[in-house]
């Protein structure tokens, strides 16, 4: 900064002023400072500036997985409701297990980062408010009633609910469900899928096979479905992800999609919509879920909230062309 100064012919506090893009300062005395740092290949030490400040102007984002279009989808809600309030975002990623995770979390502890957004987190509710003792915390894609942390998520039970009344009213009774495991919500979608099917008088017909947020789950998922040799007449795929692997497998094993086997995915990503998949689909708002995430974060550090903010959002049910009416009233013999 003193050779900034030196060069712009102007003392080191003016210079600081223009880093810091004071209104205070003159636009002839900015130019001369920006063109002198510019010249000399100056660059703004942030960190000296946060140790003075307290304060880094950062968010640790922390997404469950990179490969999930979901978690990009809601990273650009994010993005730019924390640029907007003149926030960073540095992100890592917990790589789909607890303890990546926790080392991603323990990272931006490290750094100092003024808040953390979990995105999709498998942590546990102790875990979490653990967390939230150390800095401040909002967990996205999770319900939770906690106190110490606020949540942004969608009603997983009832996009459930959604999918199977869409199937029922088709006439599907043999609809299966490949779950996602531990993965962000995935419980409360198995509990709706089986809550709604017991409504719907098909409790007979509840079939549920373990899985995760992943093509490949959504591949084995039905292999096993298909193992006993019966062919449910839709299944519903915990996520969009899944459901890519349960359309090529479906395809792969000669059955037309929807007129052998309706399917349904969840989260309704940019994929989805695609001609070549043209998915039914659970919507969840990924941008405004990003949005609210970053601004309830933003009110706990800019306006010292405490009060814990918990926000629900009403799915939607996006239909396309995986799903159709039933044309046979029983399960096929595996093919």
């Amino acid at each position: 900064m003193e050779d900034v100064a030196s060069r712009a012919g102007v003392s080191r506090a003016l210079v600081s002023l223009v880093m810091r893009n004071s209104p205070k300062v003159s636009e002839r005395s900015r130019i001369a400072v920006l063109e002198a740092a510019e010249e000399l290949g100056y660059r703004r030490n942030l960190m000296a500036h946060h140790l003075a400040s307290r304060r880094t102007m950062t968010i640790g984002l922390v997404l469950n997985d990179l490969h999930n279009p979901f978690f990009a989808e809601m990273t650009d809600g994010i993005h730019e409701a924390a640029l907007e309030a003149g926030y960073r975002i540095v992100i890592n990623t917990g790589l789909r297990n607890r303890a990546g995770e926790k080392a991603a979390v323990d990272t931006f502890l490290e750094f100092r980062t003024d808040g953390i957004i979990l995105v999709g987190s498998e942590l546990s509710a102790d875990e979490l408010e653990t967390l939230a003792s150390e800095t401040n915390l909002v967990v996205a894609a999770r319900v939770s009633t906690a106190d110490s942390y606020d949540t942004v998520s969608i009603d997983d039970r009832l996009g459930a609910r959604m999918v199977v009344d869409h199937l029922a009213n088709l006439g599907h009774r043999h609809i299966a469900h490949i779950d996602g495991g531990p993965g962000a919500g995935a419980r409360r979608r198995r509990e709706g899928y089986k809550a709604a099917m017991v409504q719907r008088g098909l409790s007979e017909h509840v079939r549920i096979v373990a899985g995760e947020y992943s093509e490949h789950a959504g591949t084995a998922g039905v292999d096993r479905l298909l193992s006993d040799g019966e062919t449910p007449t839709a299944i519903f795929a915990a996520n969009d992800l899944m459901a890519t692997g349960v359309l090529n497998r479906l395809q792969s094993r000669g059955l037309r999609v929807p007129e052998d086997v309706s399917l349904v995915g969840f989260d309704n990503t940019a994929a989805a919509a695609l001609h070549q998949m043209s998915l039914t689909t659970v919507d969840q708002p990924c941008e405004l879920l990003g949005q609210l995430a970053a601004r309830y974060l933003i009110e706990r550090l800019d306006e010292e909230r405490k009060d814990a903010v918990h926000e629900l959002l009403t799915p939607s049910l996006v239909c396309r062309s995986t799903s159709g009416p039933v044309t046979r009233r029983a399960p096929a013999k595996n093919r």
